[in-house]
């Protein structure tokens, strides 16, 4: 009986914890210009699939949209609200969840090859670019351009620095977490 319940209440108790991480890490930001900002958020939505498997982090990143979209500021500059969902950066927020389906898939279809991890990274922030990228053309009538300037080009850098990071630090946690009996799709 102490098997079963540790089993079901450990998955979800580090869900939720994670959720808190990402709570906690993205509202801190550093201003780039107009409504765009950099987080580290991307960088634990990218280790969540590898601490969680990829269903229990896509409700971990479900959970923190939740909390933000209830009024809790858990998104950048401590903002919240549906207001910022359906601003022009809420494409990006929604696109977490398409990103880190995208991320957790690959690692698990492809456990042991960190190449295989990176481009799956990288396929999945490019879906939430263009998450982002079409609700912040909606909602500001800027040109396509206009917006990679502004929302795309300036973050890649920065984002492949946070994927590769991400591909050296998440198959040592997972390891770890496998190790010690408590990873739930091992």
């Amino acid at each position: 009986m102490e098997t079963k319940t540790k089993s079901s209440v450990y998955p979800m108790a580090m869900t939720a914890v994670m959720a808190a991480v990402i709570a906690v890490v993205a509202p801190f930001s550093i201003p780039a210009w107009g409504e765009v900002s950099f987080t580290l958020c991307t960088f634990v939505l990218y280790l969540s699939p590898y601490i969680l498997g990829w269903k229990r982090a896509s409700a971990a990143t479900l959970v923190y949209i939740l909390l933000g979209m209830v009024g809790m500021p858990v998104f950048s500059n401590f903002k919240a609200g549906l207001g910022v969902l359906a601003g022009p950066t809420g494409g990006y927020i929604l696109g977490y969840i398409p990103m880190v389906v995208i991320c957790g898939l690959m690692i698990r279809a492809f456990p042991k090859n960190r190449m295989i991890h990176l481009g799956g990274m990288i396929l999945a922030t490019a879906v939430l670019y263009a998450f982002g990228t079409a609700l912040f053309c909606a909602q500001t009538g800027s040109t396509l351009e206009r917006a990679l300037v502004v929302c795309v080009f300036p973050f890649i850098p920065f984002d492949l620095g946070k994927m590769v990071i991400a591909t050296g630090l998440g198959p040592i946690l997972r390891e770890r977490l496998i190790l010690a009996k408590i990873y739930p799709e091992a």
